[in-house]
């Protein structure tokens, strides 16, 4: 990979104001490595219990988990890849990068995946293994500020694929995704913070917590 979505999606002017700890994690893998990081997310999931049913649906797709901990270790591997919609819609794989979040909870390890593309209208969350949730996303980076250097990357539309067709929820039901990447230069950890959040209802789900990040040799690192 020479470039990554976010080189491809986002305007260079945007990219030029984020802190230069975080040009390696939103950066091209190059071929024959991976990016791999660890930390402790500080809290994941959701108090209420109510959600849980709903998030145990998106569990077997390896969306999002019915859970509330805190103090959670994590780790987190990027991967370039090509992702698409499958060959009936006739549309070209995207250049991607797929992450596996492997959250540590009590109960036993669970797997996050999803994958970041670039996309003619922009940068596109792919959720899930099957990626049958997307979120196109607004990418944000202030210049000054306490938040100067963060990215900020915000959904504008989501789209669930049912019956090989893709839904588009309308904006008065559609979830919103809110996920801020900031360094930490005193801790010299990157900060990651997500919260989804729907109208009337509030916070649905939500992480946040800190990890150090690097790009490694890996045998099996490449496109998939």
């Amino acid at each position: 990979m020479t470039r990554s979505p976010y080189q491809v999606s986002v305007p260079a002017d945007v990219l030029a104001r984020l802190h230069p700890r975080l040009r390696t994690y939103f950066g091209p893998v190059p071929p024959g490595h991976v990016g791999r990081g660890s930390g402790v997310f500080d809290v994941v999931g959701t108090p209420r219990r109510w959600l849980w049913p709903l998030l145990a649906w998106f569990a077997r797709d390896a969306v999002m988990f019915p859970v509330w901990e805190r103090d959670v270790p994590f780790t987190v591997e990027n991967r370039p890849a090509r992702v698409g919609r499958g060959s009936s819609d006739g549309r070209e794989a995207r250049l991607a990068v797929r992450a596996h979040r492997t959250f540590r909870f009590r109960s036993g390890p669970r797997t996050m995946v999803d994958a970041i593309t670039a996309e003619p209208e922009g940068l596109v969350d792919h959720l899930g293994r099957r990626g049958r949730v997307s979120a196109l996303l607004r990418a944000e980076v202030d210049g000054t500020g306490p938040d100067a250097g963060a990215l900020r990357l915000v959904s504008t539309r989501v789209t669930f694929r049912a019956l090989g067709r893709d839904v588009r929820l309308p904006g008065v039901l559609a979830p919103r995704v809110t996920l801020v990447e900031r360094f930490d230069d005193e801790a010299d950890v990157q900060r990651v913070s997500l919260v989804l959040a729907a109208p009337v209802v509030g916070t649905l789900y939500r992480y946040e917590g800190a990890f150090r990040y690097g790009i490694v040799p890996g045998p099996d690192g490449g496109t998939g």
